[in-house]
C-alpha cells in the first residue's frame, strides 16, 4: 500500500478513536452532573421536610395572635359604641320646669328685663340656668315651649319669649280692675346647638308669683337632629 493512501486512513482512525473518547467523556459528565444535581435537590427536600413542622408552627403562632387582636378590636369598637349610645342618650334627655317662687309682684321696672325662675321643679340635661333664667340648647334638635304670667290686673302684664334675642311668641294682660288674672302661651322651635331660650318682662308691666307657683317657663326636647 502506498504512503499516500495509508497516511490518511491513519489520520481517520486516529480522527475517529479520538471523537468516541471525547464522546464518552461527556456522557460521564453529563452523569456526573446529573448524579451531582439529584444529591442537591434530594437535600434541599430534606432540608425542606425538616423545617416544615417549625413553619406549620410558626403560621399557627401568627393566626392565633391575629385573631386575638381581631377579637380584641371588635370589643373595643363595641364598648366605644356603647359609649356613644349611652352619650347621645344622655344629651337626648333635656327637659325643665321651674317657676318664680314666693317673690309676690316683680316690676314694674323702666328697662326689659330676664326673668329668673328660681324654683326649679326638674332640669334634666342641665340645659337651663336658674342663676341667668337661661335655657341652653347642647344638642340640635326639636324643643317644646310653654309659659304662664299671673299678675294682679290693676297693672298691665307683658311677657316675651326670646330665641337669641329675637322675640319667638308673647302675651299681654290689659288692667282690668283689681283682679288676678293669668295668661300663658306654648312654642315648638328648631333649636341649634348654643342658641339660648328665655323669657323677658317688658318695661313698666309687672308679674305675680307666690307659693302656688302661677308663674312657670318650661320646656323639653321633643327629638334630636
Amino acid at each position: 500500500m502506498s504512503c499516500t493512501i495509508l497516511y490518511p486512513l491513519l489520520l481517520l482512525l486516529f480522527s475517529c478513536a479520538t471523537l468516541s473518547e471525547v464522546q464518552q467523556k461527556e456522557k460521564e459528565e453529563q452523569a456526573e452532573g446529573t448524579e451531582r444535581l439529584n444529591v442537591e435537590e434530594s437535600s434541599v427536600l430534606l432540608a425542606f421536610g425538616e423545617f416544615q413542622p417549625h413553619i406549620f408552627t410558626w403560621i399557627q403562632s401568627e393566626l392565633a395572635e391575629l385573631k386575638s387582636t381581631v377579637s380584641c378590636l371588635k370589643n373595643t369598637l363595641q364598648v366605644t359604641e356603647e359609649q356613644l349610645e349611652q352619650l347621645k342618650r344622655k344629651e337626648d334627655k333635656v327637659a325643665f320646669a321651674a317657676t318664680l317662687g314666693n317673690t309676690g309682684s316683680l316690676g314694674p321696672f323702666n328697662t326689659e328685663i330676664t326673668l329668673v325662675y328660681k324654683d326649679v321643679f326638674v332640669n334634666e340635661g342641665r340645659a337651663y340656668n336658674p342663676t341667668t333664667g337661661i335655657f341652653t340648647a347642647f344638642v340640635k334638635g326639636v324643643y317644646f315651649f310653654t309659659f304662664s304670667g299671673h299678675n294682679h290686673s290693676s297693672k298691665p302684664m307683658s311677657l316675651r319669649l326670646l330665641k337669641n334675642e329675637q322675640q319667638m311668641i308673647t302675651v299681654y294682660n290689659h288692667p282690668q280692675g283689681g283682679r288676678y288674672e293669668t295668661a300663658s302661651n306654648s312654642i315648638s322651635l328648631t333649636l341649634e346647638k348654643g342658641d339660648q331660650v328665655y323669657m323677658r318682662l317688658r318695661e313698666n308691666t309687672w308679674v305675680f308669683d307666690n307659693e302656688n307657683d302661677h308663674t312657670s317657663f318650661s320646656g323639653h326636647l321633643l327629638f334630636s337632629l
